[in-house]
């Protein structure tokens, strides 16, 4: 018999001492150790079991007097020795066989201790595993509510246990140039954009794309324009969401950002982006409209230009901005502002660069911007992905089209072409990426220039400009630094000639 019973053999000696039956006189008690003799006589018979060595050993025999049967049946049981004693003849014969046999009906069975460890501890370690694996996935999705902005009860406002607070009397400017911001920074702090988003109401849609809607909506009485992302855009919310919030944006010539939310309308989730709102719409849908004189504009492209140069532009310093590539610049993703200027907007392709780590970090959104303004490297899979300055150079391609669709619609002698996208004379109206590949990268052509914009200072110095931004070799090609001087030195030009 093992180690591991002994607990339980001490129990049933003391169960069988408790229970065995007092008597007065000599009694005849079973012997293993008496010499020649199976039995002896004394005043008490004993059994007991002691452990050596790792084993159990049992006797039995005759306690002689009342003082040796006090001394001994009074031992208690402990973990190395017990003793039974009884008072009737031969009480203690059958005594070690009951020691070996299973536990009387009643009494608890004797399980090892390496069975009861296991079934105590099984359940134990179950608890604290799944407790590990609730706890781990409880941060991961906190975590996840955290970057995507936290859905939120609309009802209650809380996020994380704050109630969000009204933000009163507050104007668009107030909040903007005050101390809830970062000054030339991004937008509001996390607590504000939800309550500002919470208090919008939707007036009218105006515009809508691949990405989703655009509509005027109105906040303390000023207007703001919202962008709604459809779920499957999801990417490019975040992504623009995750620019304007982590870095330091603010510029004229760049989409003013207010807000942006996760929020549920209509039994179903809505991805919110909330700018300003400039009236007059994009380029491209102000230049269907309305033709420009010459001032116009170079001041037009100038301030693209200077929204481009700040995005493209490192920051240093502890209150710095990374340098960004837009990589889908177009007229659709420029707007045009109340004195006439323009300002980019649309970053949810954008790429950052770092030279303090020289971290690259080009989102997770799979799309590569529209196709009739990709640059050759892009159409024919050329382009060093692991280099920011090749997105930059790609930025430089589409802003070439850019100019040519305003110098379009830029009067000259009076006479204007109408509006017309690039390439519009060599491609479809949806062109595929194979169409702009054979045109651009095989055909190397390039959009039209009208004969009489030669005759023209003005616009022959935008052709000349035009053209340094496509060179099929991206290297060649000018930086935005280089465009923005250029075109300060024309417009000059043009404000001197008026005024001789």
């Amino acid at each position: 018999m093992g180690v591991c019973s002994v607990p339980v053999l001490l129990l049933l000696l003391q169960v069988l001492y408790i229970s065995a039956e007092d008597t007065d006189g000599p009694v005849v008690c079973a012997c293993d150790r008496c010499q020649g003799v199976v039995e002896c006589r004394g005043a008490r018979c004993f059994s007991s079991v002691k452990l050596e060595g790792g084993a159990a050993l049992f006797e039995r025999g005759c306690l002689k007097n009342d003082q040796q049967t006090l001394l001994q049946c009074s031992t208690s049981p402990s973990l190395n020795k017990a003793i039974l004693c009884c008072a009737t003849n031969l009480c203690n014969s059958n005594t070690t066989l009951s020691l070996f046999a299973t536990a009387p009906e009643g009494e608890p069975v004797p399980y090892r201790v390496e069975t009861l460890a296991l079934f105590i501890l099984a359940p134990v370690l179950v608890l604290v595993l799944l407790s590990v694996v609730s706890i781990l996935a409880c941060r991961r999705l906190h975590h996840g509510r955290l970057q995507r902005l936290q859905e939120f009860d609309t009802e209650q406002g809380t996020i994380d246990g704050l109630i969000s607070s009204n933000v009163g009397d507050s104007t668009l400017a107030d909040l903007l140039d005050h101390s809830c911001t970062s000054g030339s920074g991004s937008g509001l702090p996390f607590l504000v954009q939800r309550t500002v988003a919470r208090q919008i109401s939707l007036v009218e849609c105006v515009g809508k794309g691949r990405y989703g809607e655009v509509w005027r909506g109105q906040w303390q009485g000023e207007n703001v324009a919202v962008k709604i992302f459809s779920s499957r855009d999801e990417k490019s919310w975040f992504r623009e969401t995750e620019i304007y919030n982590t870095v330091l944006l603010r510029h004229d010539n760049i989409l003013g950002f207010m807000a942006s939310d996760m929020t549920s309308r209509n039994s179903s989730t809505q991805l919110w982006l909330i700018t300003h709102y400039h009236e007059n719409g994009s380029l491209y849908d102000y230049l269907q409209r309305v033709a420009v004189e010459t001032s116009e504009g170079l001041a037009m492209a100038a301030s693209v230009a200077n929204g481009l140069v700040h995005l493209h532009t490192e920051i240093f310093g502890t209150e710095g901005k990374p340098a960004i590539a837009h990589r889908d610049l177009k007229s659709k993703n420029i707007l045009v502002t109340k004195d006439l200027r323009c300002c980019i907007a649309d970053l949810g392709l954008a790429v950052t660069h770092s030279q303090a780590d020289n971290l690259l970090d080009v989102g997770n959104n799979p799309k590569v911007g529209t196709k009739r303004y990709m640059a050759p490297e892009v159409l024919d899979e050329s382009i060093q992905t692991d280099c920011f300055d090749a997105y930059k150079r790609v930025d430089i391609w589409a802003f070439g089209l850019v100019l040519w669709e305003i110098a379009r619609r830029t009067y000259s002698n009076g006479i204007v072409e109408e509006y017309k996208p690039p390439f519009y004379d060599q491609v479809p109206n949806d062109p595929s990426f194979e169409d702009m590949r054979k045109v651009v990268c095989v055909e190397q052509q390039r959009p039209f220039i009208p004969n009489r914009w030669f005759s023209d200072p003005t616009l022959s110095a935008l052709v000349k400009l035009m053209k340094e931004c496509w060179y099929q070799n991206p290297s060649a090609r000018l930086t935005a630094l280089r465009i923005k001087k250029t075109l300060d030195k024309i417009y000059s030009s043009l404000e001197k000639g008026k005024e001789s």
